[in-house]
């Protein structure tokens, strides 16, 4: 219990750190606009494409730790998808459905590794990886589509889909990190090496721009969206997920990675695309800071109640 809740406040320290470090002006405005556009353009696309290709995703379990997390998310996109006539007669319109949506079903890959990678070493690495690989892909494609249809109001369009998923530094550092996963013996050592180099920054400056992205000055007021989306992301969807969990059999270490990965708040990303594809980019920025403070306090308290 002490070092899973001593990995937890390192995570969160780090994510204050950079909440200070804007708040009170010691980097410049533009300054976080660049360092964003880095971390997601080339620190996570490294990251991704190192964990996967050298992760030795034979010694883990990759159906039931990559099943369980993408069947919640399936299920939680059903569950909004039927709750979204009820939210749009309480005046919740297109875009900021996509908010909610996004802050409950996607997850913050930053906290998740760090946290598992803290907690389990490169076991924790290793089962992290499956996720990415199966997590991250699923979700981007379902909140592309999500976006499509509620944030544009757009018809479904697959050229316009696929030019999207295609561009997304998630899904293509999925993709080549897969592909030179049965290659990795054979990698130069050089580029290797260089991917590692620039892949290890990234953990420390994911959490960074989190911490950056918080603004405490908004939330005096949270509103339907702001409450369902907290709700949904940390308490119901690490229910789903422990459930399929138990019936898909995890155990050990991969169900603690899985439940660290569920319980996590949602994607620092998420605002970027929203502000991207025409959906509430202010409100999904409120959602995921409410969602960090809050996950402060459930994050331990499940992962206790679950896995310890």
């Amino acid at each position: 219990m002490a070092t899973l809740l001593n990995s937890l406040a390192a995570v969160f320290l780090v994510i204050m750190i950079g909440f200070a470090a804007r708040r009170f002006g010691l980097i410049a405005e533009s300054a976080w606009r660049g360092f964003e556009a880095v971390t997601y353009h080339v620190l996570i696309p490294a990251l991704v494409v190192h964990t996967l290709a050298f992760a030795r995703l034979g010694d883990v379990p990759v159906i039931a730790v990559g099943g369980a997390l993408t069947g919640g998310a399936v299920i939680m996109t059903l569950l909004l998808l039927s709750l979204r006539p009820m939210l749009a007669a309480r005046g919740v319109d297109g875009p900021s459905f996509t908010s909610v949506y996004q802050g409950a079903v996607r997850w913050n890959t930053f906290i998740a590794l760090a946290v598992a990678s803290q907690q389990f070493g490169s076991v924790g690495v290793a089962l992290m990886a499956v996720l990415i690989a199966t997590l991250i892909p699923a979700v981007n494609i379902m909140s592309v589509l999500i976006m499509s249809r509620y944030a544009r109001g757009e018809a479904f369009d697959l050229g316009k889909t696929l030019v999207t998923l295609v561009k997304n530094p998630f899904i293509w550092s999925c993709a080549l990190g897969l592909a030179l996963n049965p290659l990795a013996a054979y990698i130069p050592r050089p580029v290797g090496s260089a991917i590692d180099i620039i892949g290890r920054g990234t953990l420390a400056a994911g959490l960074l721009v989190a911490g950056a992205g918080l603004d405490l000055s908004r939330l005096t007021r949270p509103a339907l969206p702001h409450v369902m989306a907290i709700g949904l992301k940390l308490l119901v969807m690490p229910a789903v997920v422990y459930i399929i969990a138990q019936l898909l059999g995890i155990s050990g270490a991969s169900l603690s990675v899985v439940m660290i990965a569920a319980t996590v708040p949602t994607a620092a990303a998420s605002y970027i695309l929203a502000r991207q594809m025409g959906g509430d980019a202010p409100l999904m920025a409120e959602i995921a800071t409410l969602q960090t403070v809050a996950a402060m306090i459930t994050m331990p308290i499940i992962l206790l109640a679950t896995v310890l």
